[in-house]
């Protein structure tokens, strides 16, 4: 005869299926199925680019003919509603599906022995993301069956680019920045001073490892020199370098006035030696004469004395007539006739 055990009230306790005499319990409780158990890693994988990644997925079911498998993947920051198959196992058969068809594959097939473990070669930085190991096995339905796998493809820095910005003069300030494209898990940057130059002052010097920036303040002609940034991870580093060159515009106003003095006086002699050649050169053009044979026009014929002044009594203001062409004598009229 079957026991049943009693409540603490005396009544008997209800059967799976049966409905509660509680007045709260109006319901039927189903009887629990069989539940369909997915093991996965519970830490994130990785794997180097260009190698081969294994995702293992271990499950506990009694596998029937409506055992089915699924591989999907999602992409970083994307719902789980939006995976994209990989490949799945249905009816005996397995299905590869996708941009990944090619380069996945099952390392036991088929996956009814309760481990269906992907096999991904060739991993890709765009292989970095979140992979789901789904197995439905009805009437098993009393867990989703659903496992989770986080996978990142560890990749080197690529060469970084350096680049500065600011004021770079004497009391300035400047900032170097440095940075990689490429590179997983994200690299660090350190900044590291070239050469023998001096080091700057303590607190001059402020660098951020995880934006790669380098502050620069305060500057002064010591600052100037060669800079190099280092982008490092598990993977590897890389590195580029850049010039700073630090200028003092006090200098450049004083080279400015030397330069302008050497100019006046390179001038000054040039200048001079131009001015006393001008007047040598004046001194021995010759004047301008005029010959015997030239004839002027305002010039009187030799021999002849021509009054041509007109004089004027203030007082009685009568005009004096030059002399007549009679009044007019040679020289020869005045010299004596020699018989």
């Amino acid at each position: 005869m079957e026991r049943r055990e009693l409540s603490p009230r005396g009544k008997r306790a209800p059967r799976p299926g049966q409905l509660s005499d509680s007045p709260a319990g109006l319901s039927a409780t189903p009887a629990p199925g069989l539940a369909v158990e997915v093991k996965v890693p519970t830490e994130p994988l990785s794997a180097p680019v260009g190698k081969t990644a294994e995702l293992t997925c271990s499950y506990s079911t009694s596998v029937g003919d409506n055992f089915a498998l699924e591989w999907s993947f999602v992409q970083p920051g994307r719902p789980i509603s939006s995976s994209q198959p990989i490949l799945y196992f249905t009816n005996g058969q397995l299905y590869p599906t996708g941009s990944k068809a090619e380069r996945a594959s099952l390392l036991q097939n088929p996956p009814t022995g309760g481990v269906a473990t992907l096999k991904l070669t060739d991993v890709h930085p765009s292989d970095t993301g979140t992979y789901l190991c789904h197995v439905n096995n009805p009437p098993d339905f009393y867990t989703n069956g659903l496992g989770l796998i986080n996978l990142t493809v560890l990749v080197p820095p690529n060469s970084p680019s350096c680049s500065q910005s600011g004021q770079t003069s004497v009391g300035g300030s400047a900032a170097l920045r440095c940075s990689s494209s490429e590179g997983a898990p994200r690299p660090v940057y350190n900044w590291i001073r070239l050469g023998s130059s001096p080091t700057p002052p303590p607190g001059s010097m402020v660098q951020d490892e995880v934006s790669g920036r380098l502050i620069l303040t305060n500057l002064s002609l010591v600052s100037s020199g060669t800079y190099r940034c280092v982008a490092t991870n598990q993977m590897g580093s890389a590195s580029c370098e850049l010039t700073l060159s630090v200028t003092d515009p006090s200098k450049g106003r004083v080279a400015g006035a030397v330069i302008g003095v050497l100019l006046g006086v390179l001038f000054l002699p040039v200048a001079v030696f131009c001015l006393i050649r001008f007047q040598k050169d004046r001194r021995k053009k010759p004047k301008e004469t005029h010959r015997g044979s030239d004839l002027r026009e305002d010039a009187t014929a030799p021999g002849i004395y021509e009054q041509t002044s007109v004089r004027a009594d203030s007082n009685n203001g009568l005009l004096e007539r030059p002399p007549s062409a009679s009044t007019v004598t040679t020289a020869k009229s005045k010299l004596p006739m020699v018989v």
